[in-house]
């Protein structure tokens, strides 16, 4: 090799003290330099930004940032906290269901623990407690309250934010890293449930840190940084499930195939970190299975949705298999209505259910996802860029289709999951198309993918709402056309580019109109109950209604799914509760107070019984004493056994037992053979009945036999 070769190789491929010789291994395994000659970051890598400057085993990140790019964050972090702090408490104790559990939190140890539904411990939420450890923690600070309950959301939703810009700018750089986050912040959904008190809000900043960890893992040429990165990574998919049990894992395997395909390693070192992470995975999340299993059941809560008091079960059965098949206390999902998801099918996301919550964007992210792809096709091995395109796009494409196909109980705020991807791959796909803009097929791709978010904008509006801001759909649709057709025809010439720049910054506000003004209505109204929706209060289809003042429904009621707000302090169920179902050996009528009052002087252990954790929470959160919940969410339950039920009321543990109870998933007890119609059919044989406030109540302490 002569010396002229030498220099003219150190000037196009320096070597630094922490990257080896191209083709070299280190002592971890890591292979510096790509096997087909192209060097990722390097100007013949064509997945990198243009412009960027980088040198050896770096990424368009380690260049110096413009001065424009801290302050830019600052304030897209800011708007993201405004819009999800504004008038937060509007939404009262949003679902009751997670608001009594974490009232309850407060104030006990072991129900804060396991995320029981009452301060003394008869039965769990049909979720693990993650979510409700943080909520709870924050309203041990600064009290119970609709604000310090919402508030660890809304700061989830921040993070959320944060990471999905910071991911992607590691890869594309400070622009689209920018658009990523906002993108992010105006999902309607989004807005949504980061202002709810669901478990959905953590479990996607959990998914989302994991999907920073394995970016950072793929970038690095150092093993044991990216080992300890994918480490991380598991454990923060551990407590994904730890927060939503099986969704949280709908991202693995588009985390493992990304960093199997791109990582800079040898294939051995690539399966041992893969492994590392699995084994992480398993921790992050067996600890606490193995703490359910191995604490005492009988100073436990029962573990609500299960048949057979284990986490285990309820993670393959209720909140696992039964989701996708149907079965295990799931409703079915095909013509299931708003509740439900709607019909089960590949459109699904598009439909009246899901489409206003999560698709505004979702054409132009799955045809950018395409235009990336190809655009990456010589792209070395270890491109970044389109690593990154295989993990978000296919935590997109496997969430998406798995939500799409799911018979049990799916509804449309569990969408929410696909936001960070959606902003992901409209960003990485978006810059590596407009890298390429002096291709006249680049600009129409570019331009088309900006045009059909304005025209499926349009369409959104005119199916959910059609009377809202009507003026809105020709903006719109206007803005993005005359953008996209200006930054096709001037794209192509050197003189025009700021012009085309503009144009297509145009069409982009055209394309963000409907999803904006969506995500702004979503924060004006107030949302309660166990079925959200997004959008203005008028909107129309499936599932989109507008409940009682309020934000209470009636005992014996389904909750609906948006509602005015909840005045503070007060939830709980009607005065004017439903009694059905409620016979005795004889009715007496009490004419002076109420259940509240009633329950509020009971002094027992549980102040009373009823049918079902909805009817349970709302008497939780309208007084300070425990509440028993028969029957779980869905009302079959076996928790508690009628042996059981017996020995608390001769133990004196029970007050009351409040008939007319409802169960979340549909009437409690329905079923003669089930607990809860065991146990109210041996209420109604051996106490008598009495009318307090327009509800039947007996009192367990006055047996008639």
């Amino acid at each position: 090799m002569t010396t002229t070769t030498l220099l003219l190789r150190r000037r196009l491929w320096p070597r630094t003290a922490s990257v080896a010789a191209p083709g070299a291994e280190t002592a971890t395994g890591a292979t510096a330099g790509a096997p087909d000659g192209i060097r990722p970051g390097s100007s013949s890598d064509p997945t990198t930004p243009s412009g960027a400057t980088t040198v050896a085993g770096s990424t368009p990140s380690d260049a110096a940032a413009p001065r424009w790019a801290r302050p830019a964050l600052w304030a897209l972090l800011a708007l993201t906290a405004a819009l999800y702090l504004w008038n937060l408490s509007s939404n009262g104790y949003a679902n009751d269901f997670y608001a009594a559990a974490v009232k309850s939190g407060t104030q006990d140890l072991t129900a804060w623990v396991f995320g029981s539904l009452d301060s003394a411990n008869s039965i769990t939420v049909d979720k693990p407690p993650v979510a409700l450890w943080l909520m709870v923690l924050s309203c041990r600070i600064f009290g119970f309250s609709s604000f310090a309950m919402l508030l660890p959301q809304a700061l989830a939703g921040v993070g959320t934010v944060a990471l999905t810009a910071a991911s992607v700018r590691r890869v594309s750089g400070h622009v689209a890293g920018l658009v990523a986050g906002l993108l992010v912040a105006l999902t309607p959904v989004a807005a949504l449930m980061f202002r709810f008190n669901n478990p959905d809000a953590l479990l996607v900043l959990l998914m989302t840190a994991a999907a920073y960890f394995v970016v950072r893992a793929i970038e690095t040429t150092r093993g044991k940084a990216a080992l300890w990165w994918m480490v991380a990574c598991g454990a923060a998919i551990g407590f994904a499930f730890l927060t939503k049990m099986l969704q949280g894992l709908l991202v693995v395997p588009a985390f493992a195939l990304a960093y199997l395909v791109a990582a800079r390693f040898s294939l051995r070192t690539r399966l041992a970190h893969l492994v590392a992470a699995g084994l992480a995975m398993v921790v992050g999340a067996g600890w606490f299975v193995a703490l359910v299993s191995l604490w005492s059941a009988s100073s436990r809560p029962y573990i609500g949705g299960s048949t057979n008091d284990t986490l285990w079960e309820l993670a393959l059965g209720y909140n696992g298999l039964g989701r996708i098949l149907g079965g295990e206390g799931n409703g079915g999902g095909g013509g299931g209505g708003g509740m439900f998801g709607g019909a089960t099918g590949i459109t699904r996301m598009f439909g009246s259910a899901f489409g206003a919550e999560i698709s505004w964007l979702l054409p132009t992210a799955l045809v950018l996802l395409v235009a990336g792809l190809v655009a990456a096709g010589r792209a070395a091995r270890t491109s970044a860029a389109r690593a990154s395109l295989i993990l978000w796009g296919g935590w997109l494409l496997v969430s998406a289709l798995i939500l799409s196909f799911m018979e049990g109980t799916v509804h449309p705020y569990y969408s929410v999951a696909l936001a960070p991807a959606i902003a992901a791959v409209i960003a990485i796909g978006g810059r590596l198309a407009w890298d390429r803009r002096s291709s006249l097929v680049w600009r129409v791709a570019l331009g088309g993918a900006v045009a059909l978010a304005g025209v499926w904008s349009v369409y959104l509006l005119h199916v959910h709402a059609d009377s809202w801001l009507p003026a809105l759909r020709w903006i719109a649709l206007a803005a993005t056309t005359l953008g996209a057709m200006g930054f096709v025809a001037l794209g192509g010439e050197q003189r025009f580019r700021k012009a085309a720049a503009v144009a297509l910054l145009i069409g982009s506000l055209g394309g963000l109109a409907g999803t904006t003004a969506w995500t702004v209505a979503t924060i004006g109204q107030s949302h309660t109950g166990s079925t959200p929706t997004s959008g203005p209060a008028v909107a129309g289809g499936a599932g989109r209604t507008v409940g009682a003042p309020g934000g209470q429904a009636p005992m014996g009621q389904a909750p609906t799914g948006q509602t005015g707000p909840a005045p503070a302090g007060q939830a709980g169920p009607s005065s004017s509760a439903s009694s059905a179902g409620s016979t005795g050996s004889s009715t007496a009528t009490t004419s002076t107070g109420d259940v509240t009052t009633l329950l509020q002087d009971a002094g027992t252990t549980w102040s009373a019984a009823v049918v079902g954790d909805q009817t349970a929470a709302g008497y939780i959160l309208s007084t300070d004493t425990a509440v028993m919940a028969i029957g779980g969410w869905s009302g079959t339950d076996a928790s508690p056994t009628l042996a059981e039920f017996q020995q608390y009321v001769a133990d004196g543990q029970i007050h009351y037992f409040v008939s007319g109870g409802r169960a979340g998933g549909g009437p409690g007890g329905s079923d003669s053979t089930s607990t809860a119609s065991q146990i109210t059919a041996w209420v109604q044989s051996h106490y008598t009945a009495t009318t307090v406030g327009g509800t039947t109540v007996y009192d367990l302490t006055s047996p008639t036999s």
